[in-house]
């Protein structure tokens, strides 16, 4: 077994918006820390980022203050979120929207000069090439190194401290083991827990990025650190077919949700996210489906800019138009929802942080889509997360001293690694057949399409006795090279977060987000669960822990 040992002041675990912006921090303001950036992919196109973007949906503009940012995300969270975290989130964004603009990304303008807007927080930008832009950024930095196809698997913690990371070496095929006095963790959020909408080889169509596998998320529990808000699921609402976003048909057309009868449905629910979404199920319950978004009439200018809209985002749904002749001008377009995440980038769930993006262990920071109570973050603000946590890594790292990788860490690791390359699996259970187990128990029990989101507490204890016999038989799961110990690590770190975000389901008897957290013996909000639910991985056991909102927390670590 090949192992190579790597060291550095400050590891970054996760090359996407919040990591990279995190390097470039490091790199311009650190010169004198060594920083090593390692991604499961390669920079230049992974994460949320990889396929590009075409607004920025997190923007102070003109007449509008961070605060109201702020507030906006509090009341579409119905009030569960860390407001300090939104406000110093909110206070970055239009500083690291100036970065990227000189760095070369291309906003769009108004005759005036002044930031085209889609909305009161959303600017245009062409952003098909912004991973591109950031990545050259960050590996234009001396003193950033970045280690693309390096799947990390673990946090080494010693005496209670997080002192590096371990994982595996996709193209080399050996262990890599990195000592760091400081770990920013920013991967993505989880994908791929529940059954999507569409099955078989399609499976992996999906709203979020599929390679996004709550790496982070269960390095996290493993390690004992303390997470929120899980139950706060994700689910997008979609054009159907394509799963192409919604928001610019949505706000760049002003185009309003209606029923088959052409009727506009949304005062009877709500306009939060969540009941823009509950509002479609609703509709469809009702038989008055299907939903669409109503873009018929249309001028041929709208519909024109909405062709290319798609076309740096999304260009499936610009093809779908082509090719079907269904295009938005004459037809209105069909909405459905997604299937629910966990994604700390536009829910609250995560690490439990410091407002300095320090998590309950030390020497470990989060950013982005892994960092909790701070949500409707995206892109912008998970640069400013990025920057945030770069800057309280590196006041640690100064103080915490070299520290190297103890031989009999490294034994343990070698060993956990070579158990699953010991024999085959043959005529036992494979990883695609415990997947797709996985996401047909948590689609039907824990909430999924099938059931319209909705939970009880009977069904999420089933749910919980087939994600733990799954578990069992995943240690069974043997690997013939590191491509395959990637798919069997994958699988673990989903299987851990599913048992994670079923205990948090459980936990909030009450149901505060329609669909995103549906619970059918708690249909009604109650006072008594305007706390965050919180968890810790004690002995094996999910431990649920109550804590109180603050609005203004400590400046300080919570650690």
């Amino acid at each position: 077994m090949k192992v190579r040992n790597e060291q550095s002041d400050i590891l970054i675990i996760g090359g996407g918006a919040a990591g990279c912006y995190a390097a470039l921090t490091l790199g311009e303001e650190y010169p004198g820390l060594d920083v090593l950036l390692a991604d499961k992919a390669n920079i230049k196109r992974s994460g949320c980022l990889a396929a590009g973007v075409n607004a920025l949906n997190a923007y102070i503009t003109p007449g509008h203050t961070p605060q109201d940012y702020a507030d906006y995300a509090k009341a579409d969270a119905a009030g569960i979120v860390r407001e300090d975290l939104l406000l110093s989130m909110s206070e970055g964004l239009n500083e690291v929207t100036a970065k990227l603009e000189k760095l070369g990304l291309v906003i769009q303008k108004n005759p005036d000069g002044s930031y085209a807007s889609r909305g009161w927080r959303n600017i245009k930008i062409n952003g098909e090439n912004i991973k591109p832009i950031l990545a050259k950024a960050v590996l234009d930095q001396s003193n950033v190194k970045v280690l693309n196809h390096i799947n990390i698997v673990d946090y080494i913690v010693t005496d209670g401290q997080v002192r590096g990371a371990w994982g595996i070496d996709l193209n080399n095929e050996e262990i890599v083991i990195i000592s760091a006095n400081a770990v920013i963790c920013a991967t993505g959020g989880a994908a791929g827990l529940y059954q999507p909408n569409h099955p078989g080889t399609s499976r992996h169509k999906m709203w979020y990025s599929p390679f996004n596998t709550g790496a982070g998320y269960a390095m996290g529990l493993r390690a004992g650190a303390e997470m929120t808000t899980f139950e706060m699921r994700f689910i997008a609402l979609r054009c159907k077919g394509t799963i192409a976003p919604t928001g610019t048909i949505a706000q760049g057309v002003g185009a309003p949700q209606v029923n088959s009868r052409g009727e506009k449905y949304q005062d009877k629910y709500g306009n939060t996210t969540a009941e823009r979404l509950w509002a479609v199920v609703k509709e469809n319950l009702a038989g008055h489906g299907p939903c669409y978004l109503g873009t018929r009439g249309i001028t041929l200018e709208q519909a024109a800019a909405l062709e290319r809209a798609y076309l740096n985002m999304a260009p499936a749904q610009a093809l779908f138009w082509r090719e079907s002749g269904l295009n938005p001008r004459d037809y209105n377009v069909e909405i459905e929802g997604s299937e629910p995440y966990v994604v700390g980038g536009h829910t609250a769930s995560g690490y439990w942080i410091g407002n300095d993006r320090s998590t309950t262990l030390p020497g470990l920071f989060a950013a982005g889509d892994v960092a909790g109570g701070c949500p409707q973050k995206y892109v912008t603000g998970s640069f400013v997360e990025g920057e945030i946590a770069a800057r309280a890594a590196a006041a640690f790292a100064r103080q915490a001293g070299k520290s190297g990788i103890d031989a009999e860490v490294q034994e343990t690791i070698v060993k956990e690694v070579e158990a699953f390359l010991a024999g085959n699996s043959e005529g036992r259970y494979t990883v695609e057949s415990l997947e797709e187990a996985m996401q047909q128990a948590m689609d039907e029990y824990a909430g999924g399409i099938k059931s319209h989101y909705g939970y009880s507490e009977s069904s999420l204890k089933i749910a919980r006795k087939h994600i733990e016999r799954l578990a069992r038989l995943s240690d069974e799961l043997r690997a013939a090279d590191f491509y395959g110990l990637l798919k069997i690590f994958e699988l673990r770190e989903r299987l851990l977060v599913c048992r994670a975000l079923i205990a948090h389901l459980a936990a909030r008897q009450e149901t505060r987000w329609h669909a995103f957290g549906e619970h059918l013996d708690y249909p009604e909000r109650r006072e008594d669960f305007k706390v965050f639910i919180n968890s810790r991985l004690e002995q094996g056991e999910v431990k649920i822990i109550r804590r109180p909102l603050i609005e203004q927390e400590s400046k300080e670590a919570v650690g």
